[in-house]
Formats: structure tokens, C-alpha cells, sequence
């Protein structure tokens, strides 16, 4: 909630973010609110060729740092431009429709909220369509009434409800983005992540994002960073190979 405590330090992560080649952003004008939207674009605008923004709507952020349902049309179409005009843009790369609450995804269809933003795709003020914090229901509905490119949902190492549904969508070339990839409010610890870690000389969070990536093709990544030093230590995840004794042992943790 509110601007964070180092603007400064913010914008020069931002910055590091497109200075390491890293080509997705995810963010929602409801984290601040307002105010991530607003550093993306102090620190960024004009975009470099290539960078993906990806947004999420139908949630807002009330005074207590909960997060509301806001799936009408009306609130869908004032959080796609809000999103808009917050980022400098004309059109929103890609944006994910927003299910469930806080604990996870709630069965129910999704089809009004997104017939709602696949009308403001033919406006043109949206790319591409995702869902985020749904079942595999509710992204087969989905995929009935719009193309969805992305999946975004929670999933880690000790976190793996959605094995099966990473591997439909990989068969259907679309991407699956974990979110708290490394175990959100409750980081990962295992012992088995500490050994492979300390086999790999790299640090458990490196090992824990490289096996998301070794996990399936379709997966990308979002983990987030409030410093230049961790953001570092993030992408050094993506240039980890873990062997097969690595991938048995980290295995054996969600099981």
C-alpha cells in the first residue's frame, strides 16, 4: 500500500530490470494503487522495443490491503484505462482477468467479466487476454470464448495443485505464470532446496526458480524484488541447469 519507502531505489531496480535483457513486467494499477503503474513509466517511458507490460483487472485494493471484487463491466473498463492512462500507453500488451479471492481460485463462470474485456480488445485498447487465479474449469471456459495466451496462477515448489493443467496449456502453446513463484508471504525452506542449493553454489531461491523453469517450457517467470542485488540473484535462477539428482530431490518436496 502507498509509494514505497526508496522511490529512488524502485526506479533503479526498474531500470536494472531492462538493463539485464528482461523483457516482462508484470504489474496492476490496483498495487499502490496507482503508484507501481507510475514508477513503470518515470523509470521507462518511452518503452524499449520489446518489453511486455502485463496487467490484471478485476480486483481493487481497499484501505485495509484487501482485495475486492471488481469484475463488472464498468469497473473492468475503468481499470483497463486507468491501467492506460497510469503506464503512458495506447494499448495494454496482455491482460489478465483476475478470478477467486485471497485464499485461491472459486469455482463460477467467467464469462460476463471477460466478454466485458474482449470487448474492449475490439476497441483496441488490449492485445491479448489472460485469466489469473482460476481452475482448469474456468480456463476451459476461457479458451471458449477468447484466445487466452496466459495462465497466471499460484504455484512453486512445495505448491503444485496445477501439474496437470501446466502441461495441457504447454500443449497448446500457452505460457503458465506462477505467481509467488518462491513461496510469497511464506518463502520457501526445505532442506533438500538447502542441500541442491549448496551443491549448486548458488543460493535456494536461484535452485527454487531454476527448477520452475525445467518444470515445462510454457512456464515464465514474475518473482518479485525490491532491490538491484536480489533481482540479480533472480536471474542468475535462469542460468542454473540442475541435474537429474538435483530435479528427483527437489521433486520429492511437493510430494
Amino acid at each position: 500500500m502507498g509509494p514505497p519507502a526508496d522511490p529512488d531505489a524502485a526506479l533503479a531496480v526498474l531500470r536494472e530490470v531492462v538493463a539485464l535483457g528482461i523483457t516482462h513486467i508484470d504489474t496492476s494499477d490496483a498495487y499502490g494503487p496507482h503508484v507501481t503503474n507510475r514508477l513503470i513509466r518515470e523509470a521507462l517511458h518511452p518503452y524499449p522495443e520489446g518489453l511486455h507490460l502485463v496487467t490484471k483487472v478485476g480486483a481493487t485494493r481497499d484501505a485495509q490491503g484487501g482485495w475486492p471484487a471488481a469484475r463488472e463491466p464498468e469497473q473492468l473498463r475503468r481499470a483497463v484505462e486507468e491501467n492506460l492512462d497510469n503506464l503512458g500507453v495506447e494499448a495494454l500488451d496482455l491482460v489478465n482477468l483476475r478470478l477467486g479471492d485471497a485464499t485461491g481460485p472459486r469455482a463460477g463462470s467467467l464469462a460476463e467479466p471477460l466478454e466485458a474485456l474482449v470487448a474492449l480488445q475490439h476497441k483496441g485498447l488490449i492485445r491479448h487476454l489472460g485469466v489469473s487465479n482460476v481452475t482448469p474449469e474456468q480456463v476451459t471456459e476461457a479458451q471458449s470464448i477468447a484466445p487466452i495466451v496466459c495462465v497466471q496462477n499460484l504455484y512453486n515448489l512445495a505448491y503444485r495443485q496445477d501439474d496437470a493443467l501446466i502441461d495441457r496449456l504447454a500443449g497448446q502453446g500457452v505460457a503458465y505464470v506462477p505467481y509467488f513463484p518462491l513461496g510469497g508471504f511464506s518463502p520457501l525452506q526445505s532442506a533438500a532446496l538447502s542441500a541442491v542449493a549448496a551443491r549448486r553454489d548458488a543460493t535456494p531461491m536461484a535452485v527454487a526458480l531454476a527448477w520452475l523453469l525445467q518444470r515445462s517450457p510454457n512456464i515464465l517467470l514474475i518473482p518479485g524484488t525490491s532491490s538491484v542485488a536480489h533481482l540479480r540473484e533472480n536471474v542468475a535462477g535462469a542460468g542454473l541447469t540442475l541435474t537429474a539428482d538435483d530435479l528427483a530431490a527437489l521433486d520429492a518436496i511437493g510430494r
